[in-house]
This record gives C-alpha cells, sequence and structure tokens, in this order.
C-alpha cells in the first residue's frame, strides 16, 4: 500500500465481485468443467467456465460485460 493509503481506499481498488453461477460466454455453470477460469477485467471479477472462452470474452467484452450488468 502506498503511503497515507488507508484501508479503504485497498478497499476500493478490489475487483467488483462477480455475481452470476453462469459462465457469460458458453452459459454452463460454473465448475462443471473443472476449476473456473477467472481474472479481473477494467476493476471486475470474471468467471469463465474454462480458459478456452477467455478468446471468446476478448473478441467482445462489452457484450459480456453487458450480462453481469444486467444480472
Amino acid at each position: 500500500m502506498p503511503l497515507g493509503a488507508s484501508a479503504e481506499d485497498a478497499k476500493k481498488e478490489a475487483a467488483k465481485p462477480y455475481p452470476l453461477d453462469k459462465c457469460i460466454v458458453s452459459n454452463e455453470k460454473l465448475g462443471e468443467m473443472g476449476k473456473p477460469y477467472v481474472f479481473t477485467h477494467e476493476g471486475r471479477e470474471i468467471k469463465l467456465c474454462c480458459k478456452s472462452c477467455l478468446k471468446d470474452f476478448k473478441k467482445d467484452p462489452a457484450k459480456y460485460v453487458k450480462k453481469i450488468d444486467e444480472a
């Protein structure tokens, strides 16, 4: 933590948690294909059913982030 930063600042930097129990790319239930692939995109936690969904997510991230916003 940088000098002068408080615990409150650290909380603001934490990724916004993923609200769904399904992959936003394949619509598969998370965990059915093994451990979900988790990463952070623009300060938001994203969970996909598998790493191969990442290439589809990267083609059109806004489309998939919109699904989270609508949840």
